[in-house]
């Protein structure tokens, strides 16, 4: 990450909220400590909750202590508290944002910021219309100059997930924005594309001559792309009943992590090369249809059991959940990508919660060699040995593993492993929140990780068939049985439901459950 030198003054609407004191001011602290800000860097929080300047500089400083990953310093902290400023209105409101707009005014002249802004939306989607509509009707935004010259005064809006419900919502508020900024100036945040790790994607990929020759459809058998979550809903009932694996996962990060895997080399690496990638990739995955759901989709809720060591009620006895809910915390999906380098190759994307681990890993299973000499392994039939695990969370690394024989007389295969650490390579230094990247990208006006227009529509029309054929088989049951549809369950503490494990095994294959990439010596 590269220093910023051109000023600039950031608004937090929500700024009294969670994200803004776990996240998003621990990290523009750390991004300070590494002084990778700009010059009078300056921040504006803006929520209803009633705070002076110094209430809510004493809420960072508490924000930064409990979650930020620097050491406090003194001086630092000084400069940067400096540039924290309050200011209190309702989201509907006008006049609360004409307010605003003269404190920005104010602190524009105050600390020279030159007139580069950018709005931050570290709320609940059900404002968005509101704080947008409000931002362009106070004149805190203008459209920026096309193209945009490195001098000139710039206007940005970073928007949180998530983006709509569906297609037709993702598209009404994408209509929306566009009638109010232009695409360049909207930054769709997915902090799964700040991680380390799934940038090293692209590193890994495309960076090393010995893996793009053989990344296709003639030495690779399947993919699988799991993430997994050892907690249960607890007290996010009434959001996540809304929503569900489906909308809360699929749709976005493993979307993302999708098309980083599969996506063609760019011509070069800039935002629009790769976004352009990345869209073609979802151009390419073949479309459900309402009745081909239920075969290539899976989607179960927990039952009662432990998970992490802590006893989990089922997710239809956590607070806020109906007892008749059909809402999926576990969903299975084999989806398969149109394309000359993926034809034929197939995708098993998984995520659930209350399950066996934490983990988020790309499992790509290389084919069997064309003639395999050794057919057993300690009497056991050899099932495919090269497995290339890109582990993006925890023990973030990346393994191969292969068949060698065991020193001895006799001919006795055994599986061993190639293995990369990040903590082992380069030590304990921790590596950038994903949030800290995102940030100073949408400062220096860096696109290539945040969400195009066209990529979150096709993301929403792939996961949109899904659920009209989720809609199609709850009312087959209504006809048939006059009841609610009751989804597979799995114990909390699994891997999930045994319909998920014959999904692959319909095709010969099974789920690589994630093991620790260190290897045994």
């Amino acid at each position: 990450m590269k220093r910023i030198d051109k000023p600039v003054l950031l608004v937090v609407f929500g700024a009294s909220g969670d994200l803004s004191k776990r996240k998003l001011i621990p990290a523009l602290y750390h991004l300070a400590y590494q002084n990778l800000l700009p010059p009078n860097f300056t921040v504006i929080g803006f929520a209803r909750t009633h705070y002076t300047d110094e209430q809510f500089r004493a809420l960072a400083l508490e924000g930064v202590r409990e979650f930020g990953s620097a050491p406090l310093d003194e001086t630092i902290w000084h400069w940067f508290s400096q540039g924290l400023f309050y200011q209190t209105g309702n989201y509907d409101d006008l006049a609360s944002f004409k307010a605003l707009a003269e404190c920005v005014a104010t602190l524009d002249k105050q600390r020279h910021t030159a007139g580069n802004h950018v709005y931050y939306l570290a709320t609940p989607p059900s404002v968005f219309h509101e704080i947008t509509t409000l931002i362009h009707e106070a004149g805190l935004c203008a459209p920026n100059p096309r193209p945009e010259s490195p001098s000139a005064a710039h206007c940005r809006v970073v928007i949180e997930k998530p983006f709509g419900q569906d297609l037709a919502s993702a598209q009404k508020l994408n209509e929306h924005l566009l009638s109010l900024f232009s695409e360049e100036q909207i930054y769709r945040i997915d902090h799964y594309l700040g991680k380390e790790t799934v940038q090293n994607i692209l590193v890994f990929r495309f960076g090393n001559g010995i893996f793009e020759p053989i990344w296709n459809r003639n030495y690779i058998d399947h993919i699988q792309i799991t993430v997994a979550e050892t907690l249960g809903i607890g007290d996010r009932g009434g959001y996540y009943d809304k929503a569900g694996a489906i909308r809360d996962m699929v749709q976005n990060h493993m979307m993302q992590l999708l098309s980083f895997t599969a996506m063609e080399p760019p011509v070069v690496f800039d935002p629009k090369a790769v976004r352009d990638q990345k869209v073609n990739v979802l151009r390419a995955i073949r479309p459900l249809k309402p009745e081909e759901v239920e075969r290539s989709v899976v989607r179960a809720q927990y039952g009662p059991g432990v998970s992490d060591g802590k006893e989990v009620p089922g997710y239809t006895s956590e607070k806020g959940v109906p007892a008749d809910s059909t809402t999926d915390t576990y969903v299975a999906w084999k989806l398969e990508i149109d394309s000359w380098r993926w034809k034929g190759v197939p995708f098993y994307l998984r995520t659930g919660k209350a399950l066996a681990a934490k983990v988020t890993e790309v499992n790509i299973v290389f084919r069997k060699p064309p003639l395999m000499l050794f057919e057993t392994m300690n009497g056991d039939k050899v099932p495919p040995s090269n497995v290339l695990t890109l582990r993006i969370q925890p023990d973030e690394g990346i393994r191969l593993s292969f068949d060698a024989k065991r020193p001895g007389p006799s001919v006795i295969i055994e599986r061993v492993a190639m293995d990369f650490s990040y903590r082992e390579q380069f030590g304990s230094q921790p590596s950038a929140d994903a949030y800290e990247r995102l940030l100073l990208d949408a400062i220096a006006g860096d696109t290539t990780l945040f969400i195009r227009r066209d990529e979150v529509e096709l993301a929403w029309y792939h996961v949109t068939r899904v659920l009209e054929g989720w809609e199609a088989q709850e009312q087959k049951a209504r006809k048939q049985d006059k009841k609610e549809l009751v989804l597979p369950k799995y114990a909390a503490g699994t891997w999930g439901p045994k319909e998920a494990d014959e999904l692959l095994a319909r095709d010969g294959r099974y789920w690589r459950n994630p093991t620790s990439l260190r290897l045994l010596r």
